[in-house]
């Protein structure tokens, strides 16, 4: 569908890089510099924008002689040189004098509301910010991805980290298209220094503060169509079958077994067998319509899949013991497209779909009628994506193609009434593209849109707390149209979907145009 799909103009790169980029330009402007830019770094090159370059208090100038020619060729005695310096490091106080009351006079920068870049600006990152911040490279734009849960523990907040994630490529030519499994290691945590640290020697070193090279490994699965939706099973570390359904533009759901491209990262000189390079099923009950629904069931390890698609209808295959099943009827309500689904977490036989009629349904596969349950309006427009919190089972977010995106009570819903949303927020003015309850803080979300950004909400946040009032009165009242529930900003050009990542707290993967995003705020 078009609010999909992304630019694929130039967007072809020679190879596909095997480092990560710890450049990404994000939260404040600047103007003149682009040597962080995305479109100048080499495909397989890593900078890092925070290293050991600070500017000093001031040039150390050096006269060999009692004059010297300037520029013009005409003799300049030693004072005067040293006049020359004088003045031009007044001219630079008073430029950063200027520019630090400008910070504080001028708007906040927020890429969707304020004015747009000029062509000498670049928003670049500001390290304060961040707990860990990296860039990976990649061969074409990707509508989607998801992170592989592994067996290197719970609650990890040490660094160096490691993750495996998957994703699917959109490239210009359909047999060009890849599925990807990476391992990415060596994730540095951000460095910053401050002023004093040049002046003082630490007694220690703090092992988390190691600056080395992040590490990208890779494995590719060829696929012969873009990929709308990537969804990797919940079981996968349990079970060790690393199901992964990749939902087709061409209709298909393929259905793969990525254990082997797992075992592989971690086990040199392991050959990937040539079976495990291809679908172990391909689900083609939704012939050539495609579709961007798709769930895998939170509470039946052995698999059960749920896919959408734009006609409306809802397939849901299983696993037998010998082969997966799919239902030949299919639950459907009207033509509407389905743009997401969502399996309850507490109830395995129910779930939630989103749909372009604005919808948000409730359903429950036992019906013999194949209808849903429950109908609610959420919208006026698309209801693009839905996220169902792990943590407390009633609450569902949805997000809409008008930028708009609540959170609702599902205690409230029934076919006679038309509920309101807990909470309602029209922050973004673009389409949202994904929506994630945070799955160890069922208080906070994050939301991505077309406005190229990803917020941070808490939720738990109060609107009338003092210290909030505090800050916006010393601010004048610049932030009396920002939510004080909003937590954080990030931006990415042409967001598609993010993730939180379960096994390492408050760490996100984003993915667009320019590659994935994997971040960290000292926000969350």
């Amino acid at each position: 569908m078009p609010k999909r799909t992304v630019d694929l103009e130039g967007k072809a790169s020679e190879k596909f890089s095997k480092t990560l980029e710890n450049s990404v330009p994000h939260s404040h402007e600047e103007a003149g510099q682009d040597e962080n830019n995305l479109d100048n770094v080499e495909m397989g090159d890593f900078e890092d924008p925070y290293g050991d370059d600070f500017e000093s208090d001031g040039e150390i100038i050096e006269i060999d002689s009692a004059n010297e020619e300037d520029e013009d060729g005409d003799v300049v005695d030693k004072q005067q040189l040293i006049e020359r310096e004088q003045e031009k490091e007044q001219e630079q106080e008073q430029e950063k004098e200027e520019s630090a009351k400008a910070g504080q006079e001028g708007e906040i920068y927020l890429p969707h509301r304020s004015r747009p870049l000029g062509p000498d600006e670049v928003l670049e990152a500001d390290p304060t910010v961040y707990e860990m911040l990296h860039n990976v490279n990649m061969p074409w734009p990707c509508l989607t991805l998801d992170i592989l849960p592994d067996n290197l523990g719970t609650e990890r907040r040490n660094y160096p980290a490691s993750m495996y994630i998957t994703t699917a490529t959109q490239a210009s030519k359909a047999k060009d298209n890849e599925l990807i499994v990476m391992k990415l290691s060596s994730l540095a945590k951000t460095l910053v220094k401050d002023d004093d640290d040049e002046n003082e020697e630490e007694e220690e070193d703090d092992a988390d503060d190691i600056d080395v090279d992040p590490i990208l490994e890779s494995e590719t699965i060829p696929l012969r169509d873009t990929t709308n939706r990537l969804r990797v099973s919940p079981h996968a570390q349990t079970t060790g079958e690393y199901f992964t359904a990749a939902m087709s533009e061409n209709g298909d759901c393929h259905i793969f077994d990525l254990s082997s491209q797992f075992k592989a990262f971690d086990s040199p000189g392991y050959v990937i067998p040539k079976n495990f390079k291809r679908p172990i099923h391909t689900i083609k009950s939704h012939g050539n319509v495609e579709g961007y629904g798709l769930d895998w069931s939170p509470l039946l390890s052995t698999g059960s899949l749920l896919t959408g698609d734009v006609s409306g209808r809802i397939h849901l295959t299983q696993r037998t013991a010998k082969n997966w099943v799919t239902d030949k009827t299919p639950f459907q309500a009207s033509n509407a497209s389905i743009e997401d689904i969502q399996w309850s977490p507490s109830e395995q036989t129910v779930f939630a779909t989103g749909g372009t009629d604005g919808y948000l349904r409730i359903w429950d596969t036992r019906s013999k009628k194949h209808k849903p349950a429950i109908n609610v309006v959420a919208s006026n427009t698309d209801v693009n994506v839905i996220s169902w919190c792990n943590k407390i089972d009633y609450l569902l977010a949805s997000g809409h193609d008008d930028g708009s995106w609540g959170v609702w009570d599902l205690r409230n819903f029934s076919n006679n009434n038309k509920p309101e949303p807990v909470v309602s927020y029209d922050f973004h003015k673009s389409a949202i593209t994904s929506i994630k309850f945070n799955p160890l803080d069922e208080s906070i979300i994050a939301v991505s849109s077309e406005d190229n950004t990803v917020t941070l909400w808490d939720l738990a946040v109060e609107a009338d707390d003092e210290e909030i009032k505090e800050q916006n009165e010393a601010l004048q009242g610049r932030l009396n149209d920002i939510p004080p529930q909003l937590l954080f900003v990030h931006w990415q050009k042409d967001v598609k979907d993010v993730c939180w990542h379960k096994q390492i707290p408050g760490a996100l993967v984003s993915t667009g145009t320019e590659g994935l995003n994997i971040w960290k705020t000292i926000s969350v």
